[in-house]
């Protein structure tokens, strides 16, 4: 078995700790090094990382297109090419690469980050054509949440057609975009929309996705697409509430400026409960997303709160001390606790 050198490490560790309370002869102890060796380097981790540099590299390019008149204007005058065939150049790579992808995962499944930086690329591809699109029969109307709402089904159909997570998640994405921009084109891009503000909807909608992705799991069409539906769900109603926590249900942020955080303190209370809940049902239901969500975030909001309250109040030394001391505990339960799980394991 080839292991990480960490590991590796931890593992001579124990393996002479054993032998020193003779638990374990020379013997054994030279059969079980033997049955691992370090890794040299980890080729898998720096694949990974490429293609993920690579596609952020790609995202930025595509959005310094998009939002670049002077690029844009150069482009138009040197190609002389309308929205409209823009558009359609951009949804015939999308469709060339969402087949190549796919036939790859059948011939070469085993690449697969090549696979999905092809996938990723294509669903770039085909927001680019809605983009487009849209500026090419645009009316000039401050509705384009309905260009959002064309990406989600898009999106939706593209993931239920080929089952990937990948161009799910996308949808997702597009889908609570759509509805920040549907809620503020309805409220005429008022910060309030039906009493409150962006935080407050997000919890709402990341709590609606949430409870949406149960009726999904076990379910023979949707039952593939139940985590990345749980996960998006948690992260929309988790970052919420910890936004909700700092900011409040105030409209503008000069509003929020003049009052003091210990006012928002309610706020702060909700999103620990709704943290409480969630490791309890983790526990309980023995849901490691739902646990693992709440332990973050519960500190998350501990140490938000440690520097809303104390950042003014405290001298720094004594403040950067207490929050390194913090730490410092947290690190040693958290390496007793990987040690009794490793051995467990």
């Amino acid at each position: 078995m080839k292991i990480d050198s960490e590991k590796s490490e931890f593992l001579d560790e124990m393996l002479e700790h054993w032998q020193e309370e003779q638990l374990l002869t020379e013997a054994d102890v030279q059969r079980l090094r033997a049955s691992y060796e370090t890794k040299s380097f980890d080729w898998r981790r720096l694949a990974q990382y490429s293609f993920w540099i690579a596609m952020a590299c790609g995202v930025i390019s595509l959005g310094a297109l998009l939002i670049d008149n002077t690029i844009l204007q150069y482009l138009e005058r040197l190609y002389d090419t309308s929205d409209g065939i823009i558009s359609f150049l951009s949804i015939a790579g999308a469709s060339y690469l969402f087949y190549l992808s796919f036939k790859r995962k059948k011939t070469k499944s085993h690449q697969v980050f090549s696979n999905e930086a092809l996938i990723f690329t294509a669903v770039m591809l085909t927001a680019n054509a809605i983009a487009y699109l849209g500026k090419a029969i645009g009316t000039g109307s401050a509705h384009f949440s309905l260009l959002l709402l064309f990406a989600v089904l898009i999106y939706a159909v593209l993931a239920y057609f080929f089952k990937s997570r990948l161009i799910w998640v996308f949808a997702l994405i597009s889908l609570g975009a759509w509805f920040g921009t549907e809620t503020g084109y309805l409220s005429r891009w008022n910060w309030y929309f039906a009493g409150m503000n962006y935080p407050l909807r997000f919890v709402c909608f990341g709590a609606a996705l949430t409870g949406l992705s149960f009726l999904m799991k076990g379910r023979k069409k949707t039952g593939h697409f139940f985590p990345a539906t749980y996960i998006s769900g948690m992260v929309y109603l988790f970052v919420s509430l910890w936004f909700l926590s700092v900011f409040g249900n105030y409209e503008t942020l000069e509003a929020w400026y003049g009052v003091k955080q210990i006012s928002l303190f309610y706020w702060a209370i909700i999103s620990a409960a709704a943290c409480i809940i969630s490791i309890f049902a983790g526990l309980k239901y023995r849901d490691d997303i739902a646990r693992e969500f709440g332990i973050t975030f519960l500190f998350i909001n501990l140490y938000t709160r440690y520097f809303e309250y104390f950042w003014d109040n405290w001298h720094k030394a004594l403040f950067f001390c207490v929050l390194a001391a913090s730490f410092w505990i947290i690190g040693r339960r958290a390496e007793k606790i990987w040690n009794v799980e490793f051995l467990k394991k």
